[in-house]
């Protein structure tokens, strides 16, 4: 019995003394170090664990235009949920399986159609400095030192089965099972969803945006609409419904062109509107006449969609659940 307690005793004696000389040890390595070392060793492991968060849970995302208004609004800062619909292995590429697919209605982001890479390189990097600064820094800018858009948000109006149509800005749609179009009002409330669409556009505008459209298209035969397309690009349209004007341009280009294939498919393909194949989505903005979305580059698919947005954290004044 004494010799098991001595052996007991020895060894608790040389794990304690063990364990003090390592603390002893690690005190006098602190006190060597250099504070400037420590700091960036404390830098770094902080900004490891954001990039860790950010990349794979939850990624920092500042609202640059006013397409969701009023849902989201330009400088908002949001938290978009980047596991539920499976991240990317690394910023940019392998997006790995999530736990659902994105839903109607969800707000999501997603990366834009019609950005142009500078290269993987400058994507990653831009991205890890984005996630680190939580938004604050964008060094992937255009020639007027605005951000560009590689990443866009807006509210999933359509999912894959859908069929979907404008008539004078208004969204219609035809759900799989559904035999007659609906409007989008009409389907919110027997889908129980809250109505966040803004329009800027009335019903009377119409007659006049569609003089503008062949007025235009009379001018020029036809041709070069690059003061039109320039308005679009710049989000700063005097006939309101952008996307009304180019359906209604293509509709005079064929009845000058009608020879023309090109002008016919055009006009026929903004008369007859969208089916949204499975794995696709149909995004559209909450501000519906100042919003660049599937109407203008067409559905989106699924691997493409990062997340969905959560959480307003910034202004302190508009804190809250995105819905």
């Amino acid at each position: 019995m004494e010799r098991w307690f001595y052996t007991v005793q020895s060894v608790t004696e040389r794990f304690l003394t063990y364990r003090k000389r390592k603390k002893y040890r690690i005190k006098k390595k602190q006190q060597a170090k250099n504070p400037v070392v420590d700091w960036i060793e404390a830098f770094l492991w902080a900004a490891g664990v954001v990039l860790l968060i950010n990349q794979y849970l939850f990624q920092a995302y500042q609202i640059p235009s006013g397409s969701m208004i009023s849902t989201l609004l330009i400088k908002d800062h949001i938290f978009v949920n980047k596991i539920i619909y499976g991240p990317e292995l690394i910023p940019g590429k392998f997006k790995m399986p999530g736990f659902k697919e994105p839903k109607r209605n969800e707000v999501i982001i997603f990366e834009s159609p019609n950005y142009i890479s500078k290269g993987s390189v400058f994507d990653v990097l831009q991205r890890v400095l984005y996630m680190l600064t939580l938004s604050l820094v964008d060094i992937d800018k255009d020639e007027n030192g605005n951000p560009k858009p590689h990443f866009l948000i807006k509210r999933a109006a359509a999912v894959g089965g859908d069929s979907v149509r404008f008539i004078k800005g208004e969204l219609e749609i035809k759900p799989p099972g559904f035999e007659n179009w609906l409007a989008e009002k009409e389907f919110k409330k027997i889908s129980s969803f809250p109505d966040t669409t803004r329009r800027l556009t009335s019903p009377d505008e119409y007659p006049g945006i569609r003089a503008s459209a062949f007025e235009d298209s009379f001018r020029t035969d036809g041709i070069n609409p690059s003061a039109r397309l320039s308005e679009l690009a710049s989000g700063e349209s005097p006939n309101g419904d952008m996307f009304a004007w180019m359906k209604y341009r293509s509709e005079a280009n064929y009845q000058i062109s009608p020879q023309n294939r090109r002008y016919g498919i055009l006009w026929r393909k903004f008369e007859t509107g969208w089916y949204i194949p499975e794995g696709w989505i149909f995004p559209l903005g909450d501000n519906r006449d100042n919003s660049k979305d599937a109407r203008y580059f067409g559905p989106v698919s699924l691997k493409n969609v990062l997340g969905k947005a959560m959480f307003k954290y910034w202004p302190v004044n508009r804190i809250g659940i995105i819905r």
